[in-house]
């Protein structure tokens, strides 16, 4: 069993919260809070709640965004040559875009 620990509100988190996903599904959201850089529990809660997901810009982030970026020129290439688009990859560029958008945001402002 894990161990309690309390959220930002000062409240115990003590339920557990199960459900199951496709294969493909666990990659993607796996995809998703590496870009977030939250824990998936923070992810998932978040998402749940219908809380936005501030991705807030360090080391792991840059590494996940590097790494995704690599991803996704390869499947762009495959794509070139003469097969499909996936939704999976589409939902991946799509926040891959908010989050270089959100950064370029952020540079304005500290200028």
């Amino acid at each position: 069993m894990s161990m309690k620990n309390l959220d930002n509100h000062n409240r115990w988190r003590s339920k557990t919260v199960a459900f199951r996903v496709s294969p493909e599904e666990n990659e993607q959201l796996d995809r998703f809070v590496s870009l977030s850089g939250l824990t998936k529990q923070d992810y998932i809660t978040r998402r749940l709640l219908c809380k936005d997901v501030v991705v807030q810009g360090n080391p792991r982030v840059f590494k996940a965004l590097k790494n995704q970026f690599a991803a996704v020129l390869e499947q762009l290439q495959r794509i070139e040559a003469g097969t499909g688009v996936d939704d999976e990859l589409m939902d991946t560029i799509e926040l891959m875009t908010a989050i270089m958008d959100g950064m370029k945001e952020d540079s304005a402002y500290g200028n």
